[in-house]
């Protein structure tokens, strides 16, 4: 489900994975995954669909948070940044709490990712 969730968004039909994540929620738990794609439309999609997804949602968007705790400690800086990305869109506190810890990243373009976050 995951492969064809990436491909969808790739091909950019976010408002299906927009009606998919809406029917079922356990999806959420697979945005971890979706993120660490190595397709960067597949990253900037997840972008997408979570902006909507916050609007038409908020209260679901927060099933995906456990899944994307760890990848705020992979070793990619882009990895980092691109979840702390879906983590200020989501926007609650426990979220920015998460960007909080990036503020000390050894990377100086995901510190200012979550300082950009932050000020927001």
């Amino acid at each position: 489900m995951v492969q064809t969730i990436a491909d969808f968004i790739e091909l950019g039909h976010v408002e299906n994975i927009v009606s998919m994540f809406k029917q079922e929620k356990d999806y959420y738990q697979y945005t971890g995954q979706l993120i660490r794609d190595e397709r960067f439309m597949v990253r900037m999609g997840l972008a997408v669909l979570f902006e909507e997804l916050v609007a038409a949602r908020p209260q679901d968007v927060l099933l995906a948070v456990p899944s994307l705790l760890p990848v705020l400690q992979e070793e990619k800086p882009y990895l980092r940044g691109d979840a702390a990305t879906l983590l200020g869109i989501i926007g609650t506190e426990e979220a920015r709490e998460q960007i909080r810890k990036l503020l000390n990243d050894p990377d100086a373009q995901v510190k200012e990712i979550a300082e950009d976050i932050l000020r927001g």
